[in-house]
């Protein structure tokens, strides 16, 4: 049986009420390696995060996040046979850390590029594995990996059929700065991906012509789910009803509540004596996120350390079909990052 530290026991609690929304019924459960991520792998792991003390976090404020200059592509391989949290048949699952990219260009140290390496270590032999689902590099949580062919495109299948009937399969859960101004909700948004800069950013689009759906542009629908408040900052449920880039940390941004940890769109959301308000996306650039004084004291970090804040955005429950047509729907869990287990009891979420 796997410890459980104080830390994840408490953000349980709280986690309890985030999943009690998603369907029941027999589910696959982490195994005994879901967070502990190993031996030598999970000091990789461990070692993430600032030198500086910072109070009760001791001096490790980011445990969990990747350091992927420190590793080589058998210590990565390590860290993802660690991770894995289920192995059923031929489908892999993983509780993703983050700071880990699942593409990239040739060369470069990616979760695609290791894959062949990977399949290797866990006893797959020639059967080599693929990415069905997915989350970005900053975001943690389950990845979803198959080694046949017919079984990933049966759920892939299932994936865009889900979508179409608006039915979710995904929940996120996310850390805010800020509270959403109701306890729950759905968001609507037109979004298209603009290279401004060098770098590719979502942009919403408020009246988007047929032409602009024609390039690119898209509507994307989420619901979410205020679990906690605390400190001025929220535990959300949040489940995308479609796919784009960087969705869920637009749409809470134009909830005025960016996701703790987001360097890249929180800028957009502007303060004047206490209220917030957008700013123009477009001339907007990506910035480290700023957070206030009372709010860096809760989370006992510098602003130097805030400045290297972790993505809170954790891919944390997936809905499938059964592996053959009669067996029962399994539900796919992944244990939360120490880093985001430890936010939930500096900001006082753990205990609502």
């Amino acid at each position: 049986m796997r410890t459980v530290a104080a830390g994840e026991m408490a953000s349980c609690r709280v986690l309890r009420q985030v999943w009690c929304g998603c369907r029941r019924g027999p589910g696959v459960r982490p195994g005994s390696q879901a967070s502990s991520f190993g031996t030598e792998a999970g000091h990789q792991l461990r070692r993430g995060g600032s030198s500086k003390r910072s109070g009760p976090l001791g001096d490790q404020p980011f445990a969990g996040v990747l350091q992927l200059e420190n590793l080589t592509r058998e210590g990565l391989v390590d860290v993802l046979r660690a991770a894995v949290v289920d192995q059923r048949g031929p489908l892999v699952t993983l509780n993703k850390p983050p700071g880990l990219p699942v593409t990239g260009k040739p060369g470069e140290l990616t979760l695609f590029s290791v894959l062949p390496e990977l399949s290797q270590s866990l006893g797959l032999k020639d059967r080599e594995l693929q990415v069905v689902q997915a989350s970005g590099k900053d975001t943690s949580g389950l990845v979803l990996l198959s080694s046949c062919p017919q079984t990933a495109s049966r759920l892939q299948k299932f994936f865009i059929h889900s979508r179409r009937a608006q039915r979710p399969t995904a929940t996120y859960c996310a850390v805010t700065d800020g509270i959403p101004a109701t306890s729950e909700g759905d968001i609507q948004a037109t979004l298209k991906l603009e290279h401004i800069d060098g770098v590719d950013l979502v942009i919403p689009v408020k009246s988007p012509s047929r032409k602009d759906f024609q390039e690119g542009v898209k509507r994307t629908f989420s619901h979410f789910h205020v679990v906690a408040m605390g400190s001025g900052c929220a535990l959300v449920q949040l489940q995308p009803l479609t796919v784009f880039p960087s969705q869920l940390q637009v749409h809470m941004v134009l909830q005025l509540c960016p996701v703790l940890g987001d360097h890249t769109y929180s800028a957009r959301v502007g303060t004047v004596l206490g209220q917030r308000f957008l700013l123009p996306a477009e001339s907007t650039k990506p910035q480290r996120q700023v957070l206030d004084e009372a709010l860096l004291r809760r989370l006992c970090l510098t602003p130097a350390q805030a400045a290297q804040l972790p993505l809170h955005l954790h891919l944390r429950c997936l809905h499938l079909p059964g592996m053959r047509p009669r067996e029962a729907p399994m539900k796919l869990l992944a244990p939360l990052p120490p880093y985001f287990s430890r936010t939930l009891q500096c900001l006082g979420l753990c205990q609502q």
